[in-house]
């Protein structure tokens, strides 16, 4: 009976994976903490649905004081219970045509980006110490990744990939710090590895190729099936037939 915290889960992919929990059986998902600065009819349509496993929580991840009082929230929520799996997915992404060197928007996609999911991991560490499971899933991006990097040479998003590339190592550097505790942190791309690949969100457009479900699907899979000895990967979702495009379950370069 496994417990989720959402960062961004009041739409786009953050709330596929809300929805895609929701289809398994209380006994495996018993809560779901939705989060973002308001809800949505998308959202409350899903918590009246739920028979109460699902919640919303307000939360602004670049303000600490709104992330601690998430925490007092969720935990006044579980009682005496541990929160199980902590997932990332709050972030934002800004196109400059221009360039690289015309980029204005470095410091505030960091702040959401990076320092957002800084503050929501650190924040939620006691909580999760408590939990059965221990599992940090931070959403990131396949066009953050170095090796692969001439891949997405068109895509001119570069606040977003050099943000991306700073949460691959955040989470690489709290693998390494935690590995002790049992703790399982993962780097994870929703569906982005291959230059005519992503996801239809907000950030993505309805010109990607995947679908919200097909995405959030992607990550619950991945978030049930892998283990502490997975901790400090930078994983890809798997999606049945599309394998050979990338999208195999497996290691993507740092």
């Amino acid at each position: 009976m496994a417990s989720y915290f959402i960062t961004g889960g009041t739409r786009g992919i953050g709330l596929g994976i809300a929805t895609a929990l929701m289809s398994k059986p209380s006994s495996e998902v018993a809560k779901v903490f939705a989060t973002g600065r308001k809800s949505n009819p998308n959202l409350d349509k899903l918590i009246q649905e739920s028979s109460g496993r699902v919640e919303f929580v307000s939360v602004e991840v670049t303000n600490q004081e709104s992330v601690k009082s998430a925490v007092a929230t969720i935990e006044k929520s579980l009682g005496d219970k541990g929160l199980d799996v902590l997932i990332n997915s709050a972030g934002i992404l800004n196109v400059t045509p221009e360039g690289v060197d015309k980029i204005t928007d470095l410091e505030s996609t960091f702040a959401v980006n990076v320092v957002g999911t800084q503050n929501v991991t650190t924040a939620f560490l006691p909580l999760l110490r408590k939990g059965t499971q221990k599992k940090v899933f931070n959403v990131t991006s396949t066009m953050a990744s170095n090796g692969m990097s001439s891949y997405f040479k068109m895509q001119p998003a570069p606040a977003y990939k050099v943000s991306k590339a700073a949460v691959n190592m955040l989470t690489t550097q709290y693998a390494e710090a935690f590995a002790d505790e049992g703790f399982t942190f993962i780097a994870i791309c929703p569906g982005c590895t291959d230059r005519n690949q992503w996801v239809k969100t907000d950030l993505g457009s309805q010109a990607a190729d995947l679908t919200v479900e097909q995405s959030a699907n992607g990550i619950v899979e991945q978030s049930e099936k892998i283990t502490a000895k997975d901790s400090g990967k930078f994983l890809s979702i798997k999606v049945e037939g599309w394998e050979e495009r990338g999208y195999h379950g497996g290691e993507r370069p740092f």
